[in-house]
């Protein structure tokens, strides 16, 4: 099993971080699916203050690069993407429509 970990930042406003935070108490159903069928086992998304953390578990033979070509195809994810990103706004550093970023692991316990 892979596991991913990303970074992306929500606008600093408490609504709007209550507004997206209700949205993923009740995920379309479409966005799972494909979340599901990419090989995708496991997700979790952390927030604090605006700051958010998404930990993947994946197939031993998960491509993210595939995994976004899916999405770029997928008209429900493209539809989610964009209602998403009236909440999210990118971490620094991140270039032109870059949003979730993938992190660089610096340590491990057990490695």
């Amino acid at each position: 099993m892979k596991r991913y970990c990303l970074a992306l930042d929500l606008k600093d406003d408490a609504t709007i971080i209550k507004e997206y935070e209700e949205y993923h108490q009740k995920v379309w159903p479409e966005i799972l699916k494909s979340i599901k069928d990419s090989g995708i086992k496991e997700m979790e998304i952390y927030r604090i203050n605006n700051r958010l953390f998404m930990i993947m578990e994946t197939i031993d033979d998960f491509d993210l690069e595939q995994k976004v070509k899916m999405d770029k195809t997928n008209v429900k994810v493209q539809e989610w993407e964009q209602l998403m990103w009236n909440y999210q706004q990118a971490i620094p550093g991140s270039g032109p429509g870059e949003k979730w970023r993938l992190m660089e692991r610096i340590f491990t316990l057990n490695p």
